[in-house]
């Protein structure tokens, strides 16, 4: 089945703590946690005292995305913080195979994400070093934006190393998805669909994941 992974970035952060439990009454496989430091993308969000603070909420995994400048300053505040999977962008500054071998050795779920314009041969270097990777299909650092369809085939290109290299990689897509899009990324060989405004505007987002976690390449 395919992961749902919504973004806590388009919560009602004045209730962060319920809106997290609300995501995982709802079904929901993770919850997609977006750092930003106001370097690497222009917007500040939250950090590792957040994290911490709302790791009561719920036991839901924390899907940590963290799209900040030398990540590997950090590994160890967002592990203490309750964080289960951490990815780190290859466009970063810093040494980033160090921020992913900080993040195994912690235990963790190690991650690897890149923007709409950077080529999946700038992430071949990491590829065998992680169990995670985050295609962008908007630019970083804001939510509501439109999906980036020239991304779809970054996500059969990395489907098919996976296949042959490592076939429990999990692909996920972030970035516009809808039901629509969704099922595109899908079909293209995602595995995880992080989504924000499309299901917070939802009273209830309990069956559009449940709907969701229904896309395959079985599905007819």
């Amino acid at each position: 089945m395919t992961k749902v992974s919504p973004s806590m970035l388009s919560a009602d952060f004045s209730r962060f703590g319920e809106e997290l439990a609300r995501v995982e009454a709802s079904g929901a496989d993770w919850a997609h946690l977006d750092v930003m430091d106001g370097m690497f993308v222009p917007n500040i969000t939250f950090g590792p005292p957040v994290i911490k603070a709302i790791r009561h909420c719920s036991d839901i995994t924390f899907d940590a995305h963290l799209m900040i400048q030398d990540p590997a300053r950090y590994i160890d505040a967002f592990a203490d913080a309750g964080c289960d999977m951490i990815t780190v962008h290859c466009e970063a500054t810093g040494d980033i195979h160090d921020a992913i071998s900080r993040i195994r050795k912690r235990g963790l779920v190690p991650g690897i994400s890149l923007n709409p314009e950077t080529p999946v041969e700038e992430i071949a270097p990491f590829l065998p070093e992680v169990d995670l990777v985050l295609v962008m299909t908007v630019h970083p650092g804001f939510g509501g934006q439109s999906f980036i369809s020239d991304c779809i085939p970054k996500i059969s290109d990395i489907r098919s190393w996976a296949d042959e290299e490592n076939p429990s990689l999990e692909i996920s897509v972030d970035g516009g998805i809808n039901t629509d899009t969704g099922k595109r990324c899908v079909e293209a060989g995602a595995s995880v669909l992080v989504a924000g405004s499309s299901l917070f505007k939802l009273d209830d987002m309990t069956q559009t994941i449940q709907y969701w976690k229904g896309f395959g390449p079985d599905e007819e």
